[in-house]
């Protein structure tokens, strides 16, 4: 990678625990923020961890996230709740409600948190292991501001809303964490940053023309959705999904507002204990998995992986051999927590 440098977790972390603290967050916020922006860049996804860090500061600075406000339940229906995140750090809000509906599901066997009034959650694989490591399977996703046209259209009308399913398996979880764009913008402006073209197009020039040039895409942000009218069609659903549940926001409001923020999210967990046959779910798990794996792949060399297999292998070498960083994002991020 061009003009990045290897930082150890433990180095990381401790800088962004300083860095939250001056930012009056506390102890324990600061900690667990500090924790997950660490363990995202980790996973190798530096577009939602270490790299959005600056970007999350700007929105505590400009008043778009209340450092003191939590989610809190505003209606119960059994094992469905809606709670109202108040604007507060989108991460605490996450992380407490998606431990809800863990809790929830293990009540019930089913738990479902709706949540409104959120801020963004950075990497939503966070809380999809969350809820893996707690045994249980999840479906999580959140509508965004908009950043993709609905197919056929020329302006952005809809969100690229992060969808994740994860399932708890001993040999490793099961993660799947999209975007319903080809490319989440914060993966856009990580090529952009390293002055690199995407791999495949992932959105559109002010030409109206398909592009892989993150530069070009960023200027007016119309991102291509995943599956072209599919994708386009299931952005629409889960933001329909997302507003009708929690009662929040849709795309169109969180659209009409300055920054993006007051999202809507979904955090619905399934309890496998229920089902009293966690031999035949693991048996069953790893047949799909070995199947898979057990392809001859198109290019010599390369090998299949199950959603979420990469980023727990580039953690394990992260762990081993330090993260790269971005040496300019590094240096903002050192310059914010000693100024």
């Amino acid at each position: 990678m061009k003009n990045t440098m290897q930082i150890t977790s433990q180095q990381m972390q401790d800088v962004l625990y300083k860095l939250f603290l001056k930012y009056k967050f506390t102890k324990e916020k600061a900690q667990l923020l500090a924790q997950t922006y660490t363990e995202s860049t980790l996973a190798g996804v530096n577009s939602h961890g270490i790299n959005r860090v600056p970007l999350f500061l700007e929105y505590v600075e400009n008043g778009s996230v209340k450092i003191n406000a939590e989610a809190e339940k505003v209606e119960s229906f059994g094992s469905i709740e809606r709670w109202d995140g108040n604007y507060g750090p989108g991460i605490i809000n996450a992380t407490k409600c998606a431990k809800r509906a863990v809790k929830l599901a293990k009540t019930h066997g089913m738990g479902l948190v709706a949540l409104r009034n959120t801020n963004h959650w950075m990497r939503g694989g966070t809380y999809g292991q969350l809820a893996a490591d707690a045994g249980c399977i999840s479906i999580l996703f959140t509508n965004t501001q908009p950043n993709m046209p609905p197919w056929g259209g020329k302006d952005s009308r809809i969100g690229n809303n992060p969808f994740i399913v994860s399932i708890p398996r001993k040999g490793g979880n099961v993660i799947l964490d999209m975007a319903i764009s080809q490319f989440a913008f914060g993966k856009i402006n990580d090529y952009k940053l390293r002055g690199k073209k995407l791999p495949f197009p992932g959105g559109w020039d002010a030409n109206d023309e398909l592009s892989n040039d993150p530069e070009k895409i960023t200027v007016k942000e119309r991102g291509l959705p995943i599956g072209y009218w599919k994708g386009s069609a299931l952005s629409i659903i889960l933001d329909m999904l997302a507003t009708l549940l929690s009662a929040g926001n849709s795309t169109y409001k969180v659209g009409q507002k300055d920054f993006e923020t007051g999202i809507s999210q979904v955090y619905l967990c399934i309890y496998q204990e229920v089902f009293h046959d966690k031999a035949l779910q693991e048996k069953l798990l790893n047949e799909i998995i070995d199947y898979t794996h057990d392809v001859e792949p198109m290019q010599a060399g390369d090998k299949i992986y199950f959603p979420g297999e990469r980023s727990a292998l580039t953690r394990e070498e992260n762990l081993k051999n330090g993260m790269p960083v971005s040496e300019s994002v590094w240096e903002k991020i050192r310059t914010l927590s000693e100024s």
